[in-house]
């Protein structure tokens, strides 16, 4: 019976322990944070490639003004269906084809590219390989049906 008091008195005392007195003028209680939007379709901010990423209409813009459209899943997820004009380097290679990043985009390393992946995720990631590379106008469409989304 000792033993089952013991957790019961020790949430006593820290419940009862003495608080700083808070500043009258600010609440004691933090304002729950705003929900964060479920929807793909709002564009985020720049990201780490200068541009916005998870924008339709820009990535079909870009692309439209000769941007490199690089889908970064694997050889297999490509041959099974891919946007038309995509170029397939999967993530796991992108390190070690920067030299054909290069002659893709021309050796222009200021010449758009739009990742694309499965949902994003490795689309990012191919975004912060890019620019870590040197290519500072990179977006993330995020994933190969965001594409019909404009």
């Amino acid at each position: 019976m000792k033993r089952a008091l013991f957790p019961v008195l020790a949430l006593s005392l820290f419940a009862c322990a003495e608080r700083p007195p808070t500043d009258a003028a600010s609440p004691s209680v933090s304002a729950p944070a705003a929900p964060v939007a479920a929807t793909p379709a709002a564009p985020a901010a720049p990201a780490a490639g200068g541009l916005p990423d998870r924008d339709p209409a820009l990535a079909h813009d870009l692309v439209a003004k000769g941007a490199l459209l690089l889908d970064v899943r694997t050889k297999e997820e490509y041959d099974g269906k891919h946007l038309d004009g995509a170029t397939n380097i999967s993530i796991q290679e992108l390190d070690g084809r920067m030299a054909d990043v290069d002659k893709l985009v021309g050796g222009d390393k200021t010449q758009p590219i739009v990742g694309e992946g499965g949902s994003g995720r490795r689309a990012a990631t191919a975004t912060e390989t890019l620019v870590a590379a040197g290519y500072p106008q990179v977006t993330n469409l995020g994933g190969i049906a965001d594409w019909d989304r404009k």
